[in-house]
């Protein structure tokens, strides 16, 4: 099992807010993968997680494991230091295709903060991932991508994407409110915080659970 963080561990970017989101990190018992977002510090988050082999020295924080089971897991650093949008910019874009092309065949799952595409939320959509084409037509080469998984909405959406599945997370905190009005105000809510869990299957390949996070009423048996 691996824990995949995709952005915003906090919310100005400043070190003691990185040691307390370390704090907070050491009680999870299983391996945790992060990558930055809007809220993040490039240099910051770099140095909160200096003992991640896997995470460059310099540059994107981009990285690729696959020492984790039979999936592979790359991650994007699509960030845009002092903005809140993201971007596939011509370095990150080659990088992620010579990444793919080393090992074209193995089960793939990429995590980016950002979401390339409109989510139809304007407030949100102001700030989505730039450029989000080009990343369509590079990964509708490779086959194997099982699925594209997006932070940054704070709600669960899925849609087609370069031939493959794409799904954004839920949010672990305050859920952004649905408004899909081209008038809406922005505005978020306290809704249960969920997660997403992905299991691999041999037959099936990649199945994603929506898994609220809570103590609810349960389990009630079959009648």
């Amino acid at each position: 099992d691996v824990v995949i963080l995709g952005g915003d561990l906090v919310d100005e970017g400043s070190d003691i807010e990185y040691a307390v989101a370390r704090e907070l990190l050491s009680e999870i018992t299983q391996p945790v993968l992060v990558i930055p977002g809007n809220h993040d510090e490039r240099e910051a988050f770099r140095r909160c997680f200096a003992d991640q082999a896997h995470l460059p020295r310099s540059g994107p924080l981009h990285f690729a494991v696959d020492h984790y089971g039979p999936v592979r897991i790359i991650g994007l650093d699509i960030s845009v230091p002092g903005e809140h949008h993201g971007d596939i910019d011509d370095q990150t874009l080659s990088w992620l295709e010579q990444t793919l092309e080393q090992d074209p065949h193995r089960p793939t799952m990429i995590m980016m903060h950002q979401p390339p595409f409109a989510s139809g939320i304007p407030y949100i959509d102001e700030y989505w991932c730039e450029w989000g084409d080009r990343l369509a037509n590079l990964v509708s080469r490779f086959s194997a991508l099982e699925r594209i998984v997006c932070g940054h909405i704070h709600r669960f959406m899925q849609l087609r994407f370069g031939g493959t599945l794409l799904c954004t997370c839920p949010s672990t905190t305050t859920a952004i409110a649905l408004r899909l009005l081209p008038s809406a105000e922005p505005a978020s809510f306290i809704e249960p915080p969920a997660m997403l869990l992905h299991q691999w299957h041999e037959c099936t390949g990649l199945i994603t659970h929506l898994v609220p996070i809570g103590a609810f009423p349960g389990p009630f048996p079959f009648a």
